[in-house]
């Protein structure tokens, strides 16, 4: 090799560094030199098509991922890289042409049929999805990242015994097994035994998953701890079966408890299937003296509706999930006689200020410090409406009516596949979904026309309860 092509090879390594550090734009400037000197380098090529992908600057990403596939068909992590760009721009088409593509090359690859079938499922193409993971795991029977995404289309399919199984290969950080010196709970008796419930995902999988803590104590759990995220730690303390609720914050005991396990492992390891999903609802509550902290604000007779338009922007498929803001509620908030109070937290309600003033929405989310407040604010609305974050989930676990606004692209297993009713929150939660296409407008509309015969609804049926007592 020459003395040009070794330094060419030098600035591209370096430049890999810099990647791993999230140092972009020094991995930029070693990259390009590494250009100056290489013009062929396909993989400093497709380095720096992912760094512009990073800034956004698609087209540019485009081309240049183009021209180092054409220099390096056989490279199909560049392929695959293309391709799962093109699927996050929504170019659908052209991202599966890239993968076939690659699979002409290699039809031996397991990830690039991983990947298809991650783009095939999105799709809704689902049989074609599942031969895909299938034949990946084929190819490659221990290669986890195709038995997780098969996890998704199971369960969505209501197949939970094969689904769970196949969950369990997720990919997630093995800190606990190296800070704690007791072991992962496998399914072991837990009879006279004391297990810790870890924290996993976000804020709505631990409110989705700590019911299972009810399961334990069935199983004769001696003490059952849980540790969660700080914003949550007061309102799950609300759980009748939990012993103790500690914050990820806290200095945990290395060695108080028999077995550790993850939230979302618990499903599996309990044994749920479709029908036997545990829905004793509601199994969360709020704080009576943090409810009277908020009565005096909502003590006002007539209908009130709770509302969340946007999920954790962090989150992957926040964009699909969410609404753009308040104002596509517009059908609804201008229905009369609601008073309609925003659970919004964040820089989503910052910026609805304007929005939420011209119609007349109440913005209590910066009032609320955790959701042991947001649940006391909740408990003395008529019902809450929200997209597909944890609001929702606190709404179902409390029993609270919820109307849940769910995307057609990418839609997540936990709410099945069509149905407008969902096991884990069997009472007063009702999903929406939206048609091919990703359009809003025709899901708010038909809230729009439902809403005031549902609150009547529920005015009477309330009514009616008080009578009965």
């Amino acid at each position: 090799m020459s003395d040009t092509l070794n330094q060419a090879e030098t600035y591209y390594l370096d430049a890999c560094q810099h990647i791993v550090e999230q140092q972009y734009d020094e991995a930029k400037d070693l990259l390009e030199r590494a250009l100056t000197l290489a013009p062929d380098f396909a993989e400093a090529l497709a380095n720096l098509a992912y760094l512009q992908e990073k800034k956004g600057q698609y087209q540019d990403a485009i081309a240049l991922y183009q021209r180092a596939i054409n220099l390096r068909p056989d490279c199909l992590q560049i392929s695959l890289n293309f391709g799962a760009m093109l699927m996050k721009q929504k170019q659908f088409q052209a991202s599966e042409s890239v993968y076939r593509q690659a699979l002409g090359q290699d039809p031996q690859h397991a990830a690039t049929w991983s990947n298809l079938g991650v783009l095939l499922a999105s799709l809704k193409r689902e049989t074609e999805a599942e031969q895909c993971y299938r034949q990946a795991l084929a190819i490659a029977p221990s290669y986890d990242k195709a038995r997780f995404n098969l996890s998704y289309l199971l369960l969505r399919q209501g197949h939970y015994e094969e689904g769970l199984s196949c969950m369990e290969a997720r990919a997630w950080q093995d800190v606990f097994s190296a800070y704690f010196q007791f072991p992962r709970w496998n399914g072991e008796s837990l009879a006279g035994k004391a297990i810790l419930i870890t924290f996993e995902g976000g804020c709505g999988d631990m409110i989705m998953f700590s019911r299972y803590a009810q399961q334990l104590r069935h199983m004769y759990a001696s003490k059952i701890s849980l540790i969660c995220q700080p914003e949550l730690q007061t309102l799950l303390s609300s759980l009748h079966d939990i012993d103790e609720v500690f914050s990820y914050h806290d200095d945990l005991p290395v060695s108080e408890w028999d077995y550790w396990v993850l939230p979302m492992s618990l499903p599996y390891w309990c044994g749920t299937r479709a029908d036997t999903i545990p829905a004793q609802i509601p199994y969360l509550f709020a704080d009576p003296s943090r409810e009277q902290t908020f009565a005096a604000s909502l003590s006002t007779s007539g209908y009130k509706v709770g509302l969340v338009w946007k999920g954790n922007p962090q989150f992957e498929n926040d964009d699909t999930r969410s609404l753009a803001s308040l104002a596509e509620l517009d059908s609804i908030l201008r229905i009369p006689d609601i008073r309609f109070i925003s659970l919004q937290k964040g820089d989503a309600s910052t910026a609805a200020i304007g929005q939420a003033q011209y119609y007349g929405v109440e913005l209590f989310g910066e009032r609320l410090q955790d959701f042991a407040d947001t649940a006391a604010v909740m408990c003395q609305l008529d019902m809450v409406i929200s997209v597909d974050t944890a609001v929702a989930h606190l709404a179902g676990a409390m029993g609270i009516p919820c109307w849940v606004l769910l995307p057609d692209y990418c839609c997540d297993w936990r709410w099945g596949a069509g149905s407008s009713d969902t096991p884990w929150y069997p009472l007063q939660m009702r999903l929406f979904r939206q048609h091919a296409g990703g359009d809003w407008n025709s899901v708010i509309e038909a809230m729009a026309t439902l809403l005031p015969a549902y609150l009547h609804q529920l005015a009477q049926e309330k009514q009616h309860l008080m009578q009965v007592l």
